[in-house]
C-alpha cells in the first residue's frame, strides 16, 4: 500500500507526491558514450585525458591512483568530438561487472574524453542540481533499477544508452535537492577523511615494520623490560630451521564443498587475506570426505601461506576454525619454535615478500615451492625482542582495524541516510 502523500514509481519505489519524477533524458542536455580511438591517437604530449573504467571510482570522484592516458587533440576535436566532457559532467561505466562506478569531473583539466564503456551525463542546472543527480545515480535506488535491466552475457553486464536515458529520477524542489546534496556531501567528506587516516595508518605501519624488522639496527630499537634498548646483532636462519612447512590437500575428484556447516571447514586461497581469514565465506568438507584428508589440517598455533594463484598471503586462522582442512594451494607453517606473531610480520614484510613477488612474475601460473619457502632467511632476535616487536606491530594493526570499522560504520549509516533522503521518507528543512 502506498503511504498517504506518496506516489509509487514502478521499479523505484514510493516518493512524496510533491516531487516530480522525470527521466534522466529530460533532466540532461546530453547523454552519450565515448569511443576508443586507434592506439596511434593515445599520446603523452596532450592536454586532454582519455578516461577508462579503471579511472572511475565508487566515491563520486576520479581515482587519483590510476594511470591517466591522453588523447591527441586531432582525435579529440575530430571523430571523438561528440564525447568531449567538461568539469561538472558525471560519468558512469556501462560495462561490468562491477557496474556503479560514478565520478563527477573536476576542473583539473578543461576537457576530457573517454572510451565506449563510459556514459556522460550533462545535467540541466535549472532542473536538477548536478551533485544531487550524482548522489541519486550512486544510490541503491538507481543502481538496482539499472542493473536489473542490464544485459548479462558471458559473465558481463552491459547498460545501453537508452536505459541510461530512461532512468526515472525523483526531483524535489531545487532548494531541497541542494540541501540533500549538501548533507550527503558532508558524509562523503567524513568518509574521505577516514579513508585518508587509514592510508596514513598503513603507511606508518609500513615504515614501522621497516624500522623494527630490518635487522640492520639503523632504525628503531625497542626497550627491554628493564627500560634499556635491546642490544646485539640478530641471528639469521632459514624458515625450515624454526618450523615445519607442510602442504595442504585437494578434495578427492568429484567431491564438492558445502555451504552449510559441517565439523570440517575447508580453507581456500579465496578465503585468505594478508593476516587472516574471511571467516564468513568459508565452505565445508562433506562428512564422508573428511577422513580421507584428515592429515591436512591447520591449527590456531600454525600460520598459512598461499602458494598458488595469489602468492604470499600469510596469516593465522581464528579460534573457531581450529582444525580446518587446508587447500592444496596453501602450505602451513607448524611446530613454530619462535614467536608466531613475529614470524607472521617477518613474512608479511619486504624481507620475504620481495622474493615472493619475484617468484610470481616468472610463470604464467605462479607456484611457490615448499623448498623455496623452507629456504627463506628470516631474522631471529632474542625471544623477548621478538615479542616486543610483535606487540608493537599488533597494536598498529588494531589502530588500522578500528579506523576500518569506523569507515564501514560511516558507509552503512550514509547508505541508510541516502535511502531516507532520496525517497523523501526523511524531509529536510529548506
Amino acid at each position: 500500500m502506498v503511504p498517504n502523500g506518496f506516489n509509487h514509481v514502478i521499479g523505484l519505489g514510493d516518493f512524496p507526491s510533491d516531487w516530480i519524477v522525470k527521466s534522466a533524458d529530460e533532466l540532461t542536455s546530453k547523454i552519450t558514450k565515448g569511443t576508443t580511438p586507434p592506439k596511434i591517437d593515445i599520446v603523452k604530449n596532450s592536454r586532454t585525458p582519455f578516461l577508462r573504467v579503471n579511472n572511475l571510482g565508487f566515491t563520486g570522484v576520479l581515482k587519483a591512483s590510476t594511470e591517466m592516458l591522453f588523447v591527441s587533440q586531432e582525435a579529440h576535436e575530430g571523430f571523438l568530438a561528440r564525447s568531449i566532457a567538461y568539469p561538472g559532467d558525471i560519468l558512469m561505466n556501462i560495462v561490468g561487472p562491477p557496474l556503479g562506478k560514478i565520478s563527477m569531473l573536476d576542473n583539473q583539466y578543461d576537457e576530457y574524453n573517454m572510451n565506449q564503456a563510459i556514459v556522460i551525463y550533462r545535467t540541466e542546472p535549472e532542473q536538477i542540481d548536478n551533485v544531487y543527480f550524482l548522489k541519486f545515480l550512486s544510490s541503491e535506488l538507481a543502481q538496482q533499477w539499472l542493473q536489473t535491466r542490464s544485459k548479462k552475457t558471458s559473465g558481463q553486464q552491459n547498460l545501453t544508452i537508452q536505459l541510461c536515458k530512461e532512468l526515472p529520477v525523483p526531483v524535489p524542489s531545487i532548494n531541497e535537492q541542494r540541501k540533500i546534496a549538501k548533507i550527503l556531501s558532508t558524509w562523503d567528506k567524513a568518509i574521505g577523511t577516514t579513508e585518508q587516516l587509514i592510508d596514513n595508518s598503513k603507511q606508518q605501519k609500513k615504515a614501522l615494520m621497516q624500522q623494527l624488522l630490518s635487522g640492520d639496527h639503523k632504525g628503531k630499537r625497542l626497550l627491554d623490560d628493564s627500560g634499556k634498548p635491546f642490544e646485539g646483532e640478530w641471528d639469521w636462519t632459514t624458515i625450515d630451521a624454526i618450523c615445519d612447512v607442510k602442504g595442504g590437500k585437494r578434495l578427492p575428484k568429484g567431491k564438492v564443498l558445502l555451504d552449510s556447516p559441517t565439523p570440517h571447514p575447508y580453507i581456500r586461497v579465496t578465503d585468505m587475506y594478508m593476516g587472516g581469514i574471511k571467516g564468513k565465506e568459508v565452505k565445508y568438507v562433506p562428512i564422508d570426505v573428511a577422513p580421507s584428508i584428515k592429515n591436512y589440517i591447520i591449527n590456531k598455533d600454525d600460520l598459512f601461506i598461499s602458494v598458488a594463484g595469489t602468492l604470499g598471503l600469510v596469516g593465522e586462522i581464528p579460534d573457531e576454525l581450529d582444525g580446518a582442512n587446508l587447500t592444496e594451494n596453501a602450505d602451513k607453517l607448524t611446530n613454530i619454535k619462535c614467536d608466531k606473531k613475529f614470524l607472521l610480520y617477518v613474512i608479511k614484510s619486504r624481507i620475504i615478500q620481495r622474493y615472493i613477488e619475484a617468484e610470481s612474475t616468472q610463470n604464467a601460473q605462479p607456484k611457490l615451492a615448499l623448498t623455496r619457502i623452507r629456504s627463506f632467511k628470516v631474522p631471529q632476535p632474542v625471544l623477548e625482542e621478538q615479542q616486543k616487536i610483535a606487540s608493537v606491530l599488533t597494536n598498529a594493526d588494531k589502530e588500522t582495524d578500528l579506523l576500518e570499522q569506523q569507515l564501514d560504520d560511516l558507509k552503512q549509516e550514509k547508505k541508510a541516510l541516502m535511502q531516507q533522503l532520496l525517497t523523501g521518507k526523511r524531509r529536510v528543512l529548506v
